[in-house]
């Protein structure tokens, strides 16, 4: 094994990290096309033989839980965002470097979080 700092991950190591992004991503998309149907269709299981007072509850309920859907929607969105720029930085080969060292980011870390831009090294320094 070889002691010489990368100072980028090889062709083989981003080809598996794309496999690991391509997974997440596909599997993102879908749970976002889940969020977006429930969306159009949100009385499911009707109320419209329910009393009055109860339907007021059940819409305004209806209407918090829309909001939740959206924010978890936009959410989604972000996270698709995110693992497709990681997807450009490895046909870019820059993929895995920290943005603010400039060294390689562990592994382990990039399995985690594989849109990750900043080494722990460098998130700590943040907060």
């Amino acid at each position: 094994m070889e002691n010489v700092a990368k100072n980028r991950y090889s062709d083989a190591e981003l080809q598996e990290f794309k496999e690991l992004i391509t997974t997440k991503l596909n599997s993102a998309k879908e749970e976002l096309a889940l969020l977006a149907n429930s969306l159009s269709n949100p009385n499911a299981n009707g109320t419209d033989d329910t009393a009055g007072t109860f339907k007021t509850l059940e819409d305004g309920s209806a209407t918090l839980e829309k909001e939740q859907i959206n924010q978890l929607a936009a959410r989604q969105k972000k996270f698709i965002e995110n693992l497709e720029a990681a997807l450009v930085r490895i046909e870019n080969k820059t993929y895995g470097i920290c943005r603010e060292t400039g060294k390689l980011i562990q592994k382990e870390r990039l399995r985690a979080v594989p849109h990750a831009t900043l080494s722990m090294e460098a998130k700590l320094k943040q907060n």
